[in-house]
């Protein structure tokens, strides 16, 4: 699958990587050409990964991650023009350093993203743990979960198999509005690590009698 990284801090960089690694085609999309930080992620992963202004990126991607700091998220999204029914997956949390959550539970950060993505089908997910976690979501044989939310079931099908490979226990969650429970949930875990003593090492689980 052809998919589009709009960010290439640590988490686009550790989902670039690891998505190249399972053999899609993955393109990280910048502002401007050439950018020395998204050159160096693509060199690492020797070859498997290009970079293309953010335009060209979506234009020949059939998915596109949403990675980049939420003050930033309206200008990338709309610098994306129509999407012509893309997947769109939002992994941006609404929290600010220093001021907390933005959004929530009247509306979420996903809901504002879809409302800025024009034709765009858009998910929630990848947002609850932090990039480490990403790499490698298997704790001692067992899946961390993901939660995936969505108004379109199949943009939601597409998201859950991606995130599945990542090695993930992908749960949906139902639609789109369900991303005002799983931002605060990515919250409670940044707060857990920045106030809390907790190391980055851990994400969430389901146990099951």
């Amino acid at each position: 699958m052809k998919i589009a990284i709009i960010g290439a801090g640590n988490v686009g960089g550790t989902l670039a990587a690891r998505w190249a690694e399972l053999g899609h085609e993955v393109t990280l999309g910048v502002r401007s050409l050439p950018d020395a930080k998204a050159d160096a992620l693509a060199r690492a992963c020797e070859g498997s990964v290009e970079v293309a202004t953010v335009q060209d990126a979506a234009a020949g991607s059939a998915v596109i991650l949403l990675s980049v700091p939420w003050g930033a998220a309206q200008a990338a999204v709309e610098s994306l023009g129509d999407l012509g029914s893309k997947v769109l997956i939002d992994c941006t949390n609404p929290w600010v350093w220093g001021e907390g959550l933005k959004l929530g539970f009247e509306t979420s950060g996903a809901e504002q993203i879809a409302s800025w993505a024009k034709g765009g089908r858009v998910t929630k997910a990848l947002n609850q743990t932090g990039f480490e976690n990403m790499a490698d979501p298997v704790f001692a044989g067992r899946k961390a979960v993901m939660f995936v939310a969505g108004d379109d079931a199949d943009a939601r099908a597409t998201t859950t198999a991606l995130v599945s490979e990542l090695g993930f226990e992908a749960i949906e969650v139902g639609e789109l509005t369900s991303a005002r429970l799983l931002e605060p949930h990515a919250v409670l875990w940044i707060e857990l690590v920045t106030k809390h003593g907790q190391e980055r090492g851990f994400a969430w689980g389901l146990l099951r009698r």
